[in-house]
């Protein structure tokens, strides 16, 4: 899922950035409001986020013209400029959501998370990336990016649905961190074991009854990880 990011200021670009990308979304990132709408076209996101306050083009402007051409594109306004009408007006521009500066990355993540929800309700992906499916002890939905166990509800990443699905779709089978990281990171992103495990690590906390003991995600010693 590709995000069109529009920040002027390096610090915050790059962080939202990363952010993002350990989400699992493909980011483009402009440093103006004029280099993201010379962008849009070519990149054609799934969504935007963008901050207002923004040299030649504001985002304001930006989301107008975005709109313009694509209707229905969710957008996300991220700004220090956090009085009501700021909201307001970012709202009746025809944005899904406004965070307000300075904030958590566990705040971002949950609203890109939900925004992008919506935006799978209003454009489906396809049937075998949506179909939901079922691993021992956890039913997982893709298209709500979210898992049930139980009677708990999991929120998930765009990246622990790829991992979760590549992992059950080899079920029995060993899954190296090579093809982990070819077909969940892309090949965009330089192999690092550490990175996969990390990722791994936090995923077991939310869908293993024991993350120390893991039954599920089982780590097969010096090549990958398997499903029983």
């Amino acid at each position: 899922m590709k995000v069109l990011l529009a920040e002027d200021d390096q610090h915050i670009r790059q962080g939202l950035a990363d952010v993002l990308a350990s989400e699992g979304y493909t980011v483009h990132a402009a440093a103006d409001g004029e280099e993201a709408l010379a962008m849009f076209d070519e990149v054609a996101p799934d969504f935007a986020l963008l901050d207002i306050m923004m040299p030649k083009r504001d985002g304001y402007e930006v989301c107008k013209e975005l709109l313009r051409r694509r209707p229905g594109l969710p957008v996300i306004f991220i700004s220090a400029k956090s009085e009501e009408i700021d909201r307001v007006v970012g709202l009746e521009l025809g944005a899904d959501d406004f965070i307000a500066k300075p904030f958590g990355v566990r705040e971002v993540v949950a609203r890109i998370r939900a925004v992008t929800r919506r935006a799978f309700k209003s454009n489906p992906p396809a049937e075998a990336e949506s179909k939901s499916f079922e691993l021992p002890g956890l039913v997982v939905f893709p298209a709500e990016l979210r898992a049930k166990k139980g009677d708990a509800v999991v929120d998930l990443s765009l990246r622990d649905v790829k991992i979760l699905r590549l992992l059950a779709r080899e079920r029995g089978n060993v899954v190296s961190r090579e093809q982990l990281f070819n077909e969940c990171w892309g090949m965009n992103y330089l192999p690092n074991s550490r990175t996969i495990d990390q990722h791994v690590s936090k995923l077991r906390k939310r869908v293993e009854d024991d993350p120390k003991n893991p039954t599920l995600i089982r780590t097969v010693h010096g090549v990958g990880y398997r499903i029983e």
